[in-house]
Formats: C-alpha cells, structure tokens, sequence
C-alpha cells in the first residue's frame, strides 16, 4: 500500500492498520533526512499550509511548522486570538478567507471536539487535525506509537499504561485507538474521577493502583493534570494527587522491571513525574519531541499525494 485510505487525518478512528504502517515507513524515512546537515527537501514545493490553531500551542504548533517547512512547503501561520474571529468571525468564514488566497491544506487545533470533521464538510482542502477540544490530537498518538516502535522494535503485544487525566485528554483517546489498531494492550490508570465512564467499552482495562499499573506495564505513558479544561475540583489537592499517581525516581528504582517513561508535554514537573524521571535514561520524552517532526513530515507528505 503506497497511500493513504483516507484524504484528511481527522482522528485515529479513521485510520486502519495499513495506514499507520505506511506513516511509519515515511517517517523513517524522514527522520534519517532531518538527521542529514541539509534537513529540507523540495517534495512539497508546490504546496501551501495554513496552520489556524484557536488555542494556544507551543510544541505542536512549532513542530507543523518546522515539518511543513523542512517539506518546502509555503506556510501561513493563523493564531484565532490576534484575529477576526475575535470579532465574531465563524469558523468557515475564517478557513474559507484563508482558503481563497490558494491553500491546500490547513493544520487546525480547535477547542471544540469535532471542529476538524465540521470543517472537512464545508472546504476542499485537505484537514490535519491538530487537537480538537478533549477528543482527539492523532499526531501525538502517530508519534506515541512511532517512539514505542523505535525503543522495543515493535508496538504489537507491548503493554501500555497511561496514566493521569484521561477524562479530559485528547492524546488518551487517540492513543488507545492507535495502540490498540496495532495490537498493544491498555490500562489507564487515575484517580476515578478523571477516568471516563464505559471507557472499557473500548477495550481496555482501568488500574487504580498506579505501582501495580507500573509494575504491569512495558511503557508508561504520564498525562498532566488539565487544570485549563476543569470546571470543578476532581481531586482534593494537587499535592495528594502526586503521592498517589506522580512518579518519582524511588518508585520507578523500586519495581520488579525497567520500565519506558513517555510523555507528551507539556510536563508539569514534580506533579506527574520528577525532574529524575523526565530526566532519566528510562524517559523517551526527547524522542517523541524528535519523531514528531519525523511523524508530522510524513502525515503531510501522504496526504498532500492526494491532492488533485
């Protein structure tokens, strides 16, 4: 298979098996190009990005930009929040503005679930979903998996952890469909009030006990705490919820195994993991800043092939 099945990213759940392998292959692929002394080449020198993100973003959005322009792709970069839509502006009417100056694919972050599939309806460019409110961010979990790969040789039968704030995180449900596509097993791990109702209806297990997590799992994927997306208090105090689901270097020293430390960013150190465990060699959470240009690289190259 040498293309995509779909024409947008939109979220995991849209991708199969044989899509996330192909963006795998291309990835390698790049990751040994931005490794070189010249890290561009012209594959996609006649293309135009627009990177509209209605909600604040450092790594993400650096990291789009970085491998549209490693790609030679022209990039038109749109922040809501020095623009009209302050004004009242809707979202078509802003990505259609942005679409009529001859845009051929717009990256979107949006805090509203669903905002990437609404826009794929109504404008004809191609639509990279960038994180749309708590429902999906299928990068990150492309680049999740993509590191898993490259530390253990391979994804199928590895068992995953993610522990932390699953209620209100894009990258938890993005990465239970990619890991399970390919054949992991999954635990989420939290305090009960952060962990979804019937999330076992997806096919995985939840853990309370995060040492007993810990010492089930292979890799350990840490979420921080989502104070931005919280209305009301979901624990007692930031404090209690260290002690009980943060991991420091003596918990990670004590278990029956070594284990893989990933996290997505941005991390809130001394909450979910100390500076120890970030910093240690166990942690692969440079890695997956890497493999993220390598992996968004790929994601863009793919489906700028299907653009007639």
């Amino acid at each position: 298979m040498s293309e995509l099945s779909v024409r947008h990213l939109l979220g995991i759940k849209y991708l199969n098996e044989a899509d996330i392998q192909l963006i795998f292959e291309t990835a390698d692929h790049f990751k040994e190009v931005i490794n070189r002394s010249i890290k561009k080449v012209p594959s996609l020198r006649d293309i135009t990005i627009a990177n509209v993100f209605f909600e604040n973003s450092t790594r993400t959005k650096l990291s789009f930009e970085l491998a549209e322009k490693r790609l030679s792709a022209d990039v038109i970069n749109f922040s809501a929040a020095q623009s009209s839509v302050k004004k009242g502006e809707t979202l078509i009417d802003t990505v259609n503005n942005i679409l009529s100056m001859k845009v051929d694919m717009v990256v979107m972050r949006h805090p509203n679930p669903g905002a990437g599939i609404f826009l794929s309806k109504n404008v004809k460019a191609s639509i990279v979903n960038a994180g749309d409110g708590a429902h999906e961010h299928p990068t990150q979990a492309l680049l999740d998996s993509f590191s898993i790969r490259e530390k253990l040789g391979d994804v199928a039968g590895k068992k995953v952890v993610i522990v932390g704030d699953i209620l209100h995180s894009r990258v938890a449900l993005s990465n239970i469909f990619a890991l399970k596509l390919q054949g992991a097993t999954v635990k989420v791990c939290g305090p009960k009030t952060l962990i979804p109702k019937h999330i076992e209806s997806l096919g995985v297990q939840v853990e309370t006990n995060l040492r007993r997590a810990l010492n089930w799992c292979d890799v350990a994927n840490m979420l921080r705490i989502q104070n931005e997306r919280m209305d009301l208090s979901y624990f007692p105090t930031t404090r209690e919820y260290t002690q009980q689901f943060g991991v420091n270097k003596a918990l990670l020293d004590s278990l029956d195994k070594e284990i893989t430390i990933m996290h997505p960013g941005p991390i809130n150190r001394g909450v979910e993991i100390t500076s120890d465990v970030a910093d240690s060699k166990q942690s692969i959470i440079l890695n997956q800043v890497e493999n993220g240009v390598a992996i968004r690289m790929a994601v863009i190259y793919l489906l700028a092939s299907k653009i007639k």
